[in-house]
């Protein structure tokens, strides 16, 4: 069986607060290929407001437990401008996954990974086939994602590894 560092208080304050935006955010990205900057700022106050509340309000975190955690989105943030420049992501999703970056727990990295690239090859098979569904075209014919030909809208894969992490995080404390 497997188990998470995530803490089930912290999945079950943040994963309410958390699912609208990765919603909004796959849903843009979809319709419009783009991430707007509001979802990834909304994300992030999410992460540093109850955050706060896990230290001070909770206690189930540290102050240290805390910063390594914000720390983290500004590592990734790294990370994704280089890969952002080397023309591998777009800007939106190296954005996106610096916010989604401090509600990873440290311990949790490499499953984290292995989870995102699991969900981001369902989603690209799952696009590709919906893409060729005649009702599904007419259903989203404003979709922008459905002709951008080797592009991927990769808001899908990385909200959806967010949420279902969340949600393992509870399911795991249950």
């Amino acid at each position: 069986l497997m188990s998470l560092s995530l803490n089930v208080t912290e999945a079950l304050w943040f994963l309410p607060l958390v699912l609208p935006i990765c919603v909004w955010v796959a849903l843009s990205d979809l319709r419009e290929m783009r991430i707007p900057n509001t979802s990834v700022l909304a994300l992030t106050g999410v992460f540093l407001v109850i955050g706060l509340v896990l230290v001070f309000g909770l206690g189930v975190w540290t102050i240290e437990t805390y910063l390594w955690r914000l720390a983290a989105l500004g590592i990734v943030l790294v990370i994704g401008f280089v890969i952002t420049s080397l023309g591998l992501v777009g800007a939106g999703d190296a954005k996106f996954a610096a916010a989604m970056a401090p509600f990873v727990a440290p311990g949790d990295g490499v499953f984290f990974l292995l989870l995102f690239a699991l969900v981001l090859i369902a989603s690209w098979l799952m696009h590709r086939i919906a893409g060729r569904v005649p009702a599904v075209r007419r259903a989203t014919a404003d979709w922008t994602s459905w002709d951008k030909g080797k592009l991927f809208p990769m808001g899908v894969a990385l909200a959806g590894a967010l949420a279902i992490y969340l949600a393992l995080g509870i399911s795991a404390g249950v």
